[in-house]
């Protein structure tokens, strides 16, 4: 086997330098089992970022593992031009688990494509144009994406799609209208109002929001914010587009998904990453009389392929013989108590935040200015790796420590993962 340096070179020479990678020397890894995987030397590390919150329930689970072996010997690929029994039963679940009057699915590879198809709809179905995405939001890699997510890092190009507006994001910490919750009275919903009437025709299309913004730094809003913010879309006939791409299946706790915390059933929501512990999936669910606006044809190659099927039910069975929701409620509520006490001991620590099993760390140089620290980040990332522990980061400004374990995490393996930060973090300066 090659060795990591080996690797790397390799890897510098032959793609794209966009492809980024975590840390000076990024890990190259090589094999994983549950909550644990190894680089190429063998030296093994606790995952606590689940695979960009894709690795659901856990590395190489055998269930999913089975699944997909035993199928792609029987049937190994049919376009969306072929009916399959897995398809239809991967379909009749989601619309099973899903809030509300969702029922209809078309099935994709990826969260980009879901959002695109789920954007495409909206608009079929209210025969207006114009997007409401949220500041801080990410969609995805494509154009359309690109230019819907809120992120100047990534939009490298000026926005060349018209119609879409980008609202103020329900990010308490930082209030972009300068208030506290809850006197503020949750300006950063109640201002679609104006922003519909001054940016758009009127009548737009959809909001698309994250219920927490994921690349954006696990942004949590208030609990009565989708509830104003999607009363005035739809007054002014738009439908609600909810982004689950990270949030869904358990991930925030005691709900299958994170907008049901909010009290708001969408029109539209959309899926990747867990929905199949790692396979690429992508799903877009709507309900009934949205989905059948779109009469005319359409086709994914790879969407809903028997054996992306196979694995998206074994993990969607597994998550419900295992109680996933409540499981990662009760795991989560120890792992913010851990981070909470952190904070209490670690003045670079500005914010705790998240639901469940998606938690983070907002780290600032001063927490009066709140002046972000992502050197501190960056810091506490090396730190971690040194300790046997994988971390994700993210936020706007780089300042935002992010962990989703896969959700089987046992409670030992979770109280190692928490020593083995609060040692990080009393490494970083």
């Amino acid at each position: 086997m090659a060795t990591s340096r080996e690797i790397l070179d390799k890897q510098g020479e032959l793609l794209f330098p966009c492809v980024a990678n975590y840390y000076e020397e990024p890990v190259v890894l090589a094999r994983a089992e549950g909550t644990r995987v190894a680089d190429v030397e063998g030296r093994e590390y606790l995952d606590f970022f689940g695979g960009i919150l894709t690795v659901s329930l856990s590395h190489c689970h055998p269930a999913v593992a089975d699944a997909v072996s035993k199928q792609v010997r029987t049937l190994g690929h049919t376009s969306t031009l072929y009916p399959t029994e897995g398809l239809v039963r991967v379909a009749d679940r989601l619309a099973r688990l899903t809030p509300g009057k969702l029922k209809k699915s078309f099935f994709t590879n990826s969260g980009t494509e879901a959002d695109e198809t789920a954007v495409l709809l909206a608009k079929i179905y209210t025969g207006n144009q114009e997007i409401i995405a949220l500041r801080h939001g990410y969609s995805g890699r494509s154009l359309l994406a690109v230019n819907l997510t809120a992120h100047a890092n990534y939009r490298l190009i000026p926005s060349t799609i018209p119609g879409i507006k980008h609202a103020p994001a329900p990010y308490c910490y930082r209030c972009p209208f300068g208030l506290e919750y809850p006197s503020c009275d949750v300006r950063c919903a109640s201002d679609l109002e104006e922003l519909i009437a001054t940016t758009t025709s009127g009548q737009p299309a959809a909001l698309l929001a994250e219920p927490i913004q994921g690349v954006g730094g696990f942004v949590t809003p208030p609990k009565e914010y989708f509830q104003i913010a999607v009363g005035i879309v739809r007054k002014h006939g738009g439908v609600f587009i909810c982004d689950e791409v990270q949030t869904g299946f358990g991930r925030t706790g005691g709900k299958w998904f994170g907008i049901e915390h909010y009290g708001v059933e969408p029109d539209i929501m959309t899926f990747a990453k867990g929905i199949a512990n790692g396979f690429p999936v992508g799903a877009t669910i709507a309900t009934e009389e949205i989905a059948n606006a779109w009469t005319g044809p359409s086709i994914s190659t790879f969407g809903g392929n028997p054996v992306s099927m196979a694995a998206t039910e074994a993990t969607l069975e597994t998550m419900e013989t295992e109680g996933v929701p409540a499981r990662a409620e009760r795991l989560g509520n120890t792992l913010r108590a851990a981070l909470e006490d952190m904070q209490s001991r670690h003045a670079f620590i500005g914010d705790v935040r998240g639901m469940g099993l998606m938690q983070a760390l907002e780290l600032v140089e001063d927490r009066k200015t709140k002046e972000p620290a992502p050197g501190k980040t960056n810091a506490l990332m090396e730190a971690a790796k040194r300790e046997g522990l994988l971390l994700g980061k993210g936020g706007l400004y780089g300042n935002t420590i992010r962990m989703a374990p896969p959700m089987l995490i046992t409670e030992a393996e979770l109280d190692e993962a928490i020593a083995r930060l609060d040692r990080a973090l009393a490494a970083v300066k």
